[in-house]
């Protein structure tokens, strides 16, 4: 049992895990992976709609490294959940033809998934985040 002024282990791995949600959600990285797996699905064939979408991701990635994190993630959290909406109305399939894995689906597959986690993180980011500290 904990002494009164300690953590216990329970209390410390969550701190962690909120600690690492909100390193992720104000990290310049995620939005320009997100920005290069958007390019790399949607270039060929061209598709317009979705690549309005890497330009924005990579203005939050320049405004993280100005200095504005939390404004950061939260245009990261935005438009990184209405990618996820576009992209979830195309219907594709994780397998080829043959059955298999194919590079296009297993591309999607991880867009997907970046944008789920930068909702997350970034979202939890921006509302715990304080503006105080960047005016600083």
């Amino acid at each position: 049992m904990p002494m009164p002024g300690e953590q216990s282990t329970a209390d410390e791995a969550k701190a962690g895990a909120l600690q690492y949600v909100r390193a992720w959600g104000e990290s310049s990285v995620p939005p320009t992976a997100l920005a290069t797996l958007i390019t790399a699905q949607n270039l060929r064939p061209l598709a317009k709609v979705p690549m309005l979408f890497p330009p924005i991701l990579l203005f939050a990635s320049y405004l993280n490294l100005s200095g504005y994190p939390t404004d950061a993630a939260g245009i990261t959290s935005a438009w990184s959940a209405a990618y996820f909406v576009v992209a979830r109305r195309r219907s594709q399939n994780v397998w080829g033809k043959q059955g298999k894995f194919s590079p296009r689906g297993m591309i999607r597959g991880a867009t997907l998934g970046v944008c789920a986690v930068n909702v997350v993180c970034g979202g939890w980011a921006y509302f715990r985040g304080r503006k105080e500290d960047e005016e600083e």
